[in-house]
């Protein structure tokens, strides 16, 4: 399936004298949320220290890389560009000496008005280094006058516009902080170690706190600064309420289906997705066959509510490399063969329901489909856990122009035909909805309505550049 890019992961640890090696585990299982470049800084309580790279966690942070980052405190992020070039000076965390201390900041989202601030902190003098927005929280941080970093900070935070989940490294503190809306999540947990003391670790999936055995105490809440210091922790509101936006797209395919994200549980919205479609568009088929990996929990519903067969005729190679060569003509539709197989002796004869989360440009829902009748299958139905996907997102997804989105374009009915099935359907609104148990409206639905929750300051601009956000 042609996906959306992923967005960013962030991790951070306090008190904990493997402070590093945790953000390391932390960012590991966050991997999914960007494989372009990751970073870790670490205070000592008096230097701060980074290594970043492009490339994924495993290949950056070896056992050498992991020595030089000293400390019991650390932040980590993981990136897929949706800001910034994709370069390796817009890896993150950023950090800077400036005159409230040596500080480092890492976010996933995207700052709406990046553009509009920094063009004011260029006037007043700010050199920036990177062309991502999350350079510009640490200008803010650097020019505001409050004398504390955290009164410099929640200054900053009151002039963003957009989604931002943040994690902020002092010589002595981590901050964190989510924008008031809730955009994307940001889960709190605690560890204990030999000493019997607590340490804090933040991220932004609870599939991070598995592998680091650390509990989840709950989210980080829009509109709240989280201090974790020398004086203990503190949470403090630093903007008023504001109706919730939080990204539907996280239970739909962003996170992985082991995590908690808001408070819920990413299998069971899924595996919702696939029960209602199921019984809002039910086929007569064989079987239900999944699209790996993004498509299994809501298979496991679709075949549960519809009584079909359940089966993974489509196997999925996840040991492919950035650097594969591909031959230019040989092999038609190279590259999705390269990522999934199928298992002809299931699929032959077989009238198949194939169930994916999205379709964004079409292409490669074609060539899955095409795969599929190629190995025998007598139809197939695709079904979609998600409604179509007609608009761009600001806030830290990396969709394509309203141009390339298919379904911004074309009816269904057109969409069924590019991509050669028999049928296609896919979940309406309200169901959606309902798998996320929305009852007050708290989720952001805009890639599937136009109907974005936030005023945007250069939205027209964001267009024309092709939709490039934050991290």
């Amino acid at each position: 399936m042609d996906k959306f890019h992923e967005e960013c992961g962030v991790a951070a640890i306090y008190g904990h004298p493997e402070a590093s090696k945790l953000a390391y585990l932390a960012l590991y299982a966050l991997q999914h949320r960007g494989q372009e470049s990751a970073g870790i800084s670490t205070s000592d309580g008096e230097l701060i220290h980074t290594k970043k790279s492009m490339g994924h966690v495993a290949d950056i942070f070896t056992e050498p890389v992991l020595q030089e980052l000293p400390g019991s405190l650390a932040i980590g992020h993981t990136r897929y560009s949706t800001a910034g070039d994709t370069v390796e000076r817009n890896a993150q965390p950023f950090s800077v000496h400036c005159n409230k201390g040596r500080i480092a900041v890492a976010h996933n989202g995207n700052i709406t008005n990046a553009a509009e601030l920094r063009k004011d902190l260029e006037s007043r003098g700010s050199i920036f280094q990177a062309s991502s927005d999350t350079e510009v929280i640490l200008h803010l941080v650097a020019h505001s006058r409050e004398k504390t970093l955290a009164g410099a900070l929640r200054e900053a935070l009151l002039q963003l516009e957009g989604a931002f989940s943040l994690v902020f490294l002092a010589q002595d503190r981590i901050i964190v902080a989510r924008d008031p809306q809730g955009f994307r999540p940001l889960a709190m947990g605690q560890l204990e170690f030999s000493a019997g003391t607590p340490a804090y670790v933040f991220a932004s999936e609870t599939c991070a706190f598995d592998l680091i055995n650390a509990v989840y105490m709950g989210d980080v809440q829009p509109g709240e600064m989280v201090i974790v210091g020398p004086e203990g922790i503190s949470r403090d509101r630093y903007a008023p309420h504001r109706p919730l936006s939080q990204c539907v797209f996280e239970h739909v395919y962003f996170s992985r289906p082991d995590s908690i994200v808001f408070g819920r549980a990413v299998q069971e919205s899924r595996e919702n997705m696939g029960r209602y479609l199921a019984i809002e568009s039910p086929a007569d088929a064989d079987i239900v066959v999944p699209v790996p990996d993004s498509g299994n929990a809501a298979a496991v519903g679709y075949s549960s509510e519809s009584g079909l067969p359940y089966r993974q005729a489509l196997i999925r190679n996840h040991y492919v490399g950035r650097t594969f060569i591909e031959p230019s003509q040989a092999i038609r539709d190279f590259g999705v063969k390269l990522k999934l197989n199928p298992v002809r002796s299931l699929l032959e004869g077989k009238s198949v329901i194939l169930v994916d989360d999205s379709i964004v440009r079409g292409t490669t829902s074609r060539k899955i489909v095409r795969m599929v009748r190629n190995a025998g299958a007598r139809e197939v139905h695709m079904r979609i856990s998600c409604p179509p996907t007609i608009s761009p997102c600001f806030y830290g997804v990396d969709t394509p122009n309203k141009s390339e989105l298919i379904a911004a374009n074309s009816t269904v009915e057109e969409i069924r035909r590019f991509i050669e099935a028999d049928s296609l359907a896919y979940l309406s609104m309200n169901a959606l909805q309902r798998c996320v148990a929305d009852d007050r409206g708290e989720y952001c639905y805009a890639c599937y309505t136009g109907n974005y929750p936030t005023d945007f300051v250069n939205i027209e601009q964001l267009v024309r550049a092709g939709k490039k956000a934050g991290g």
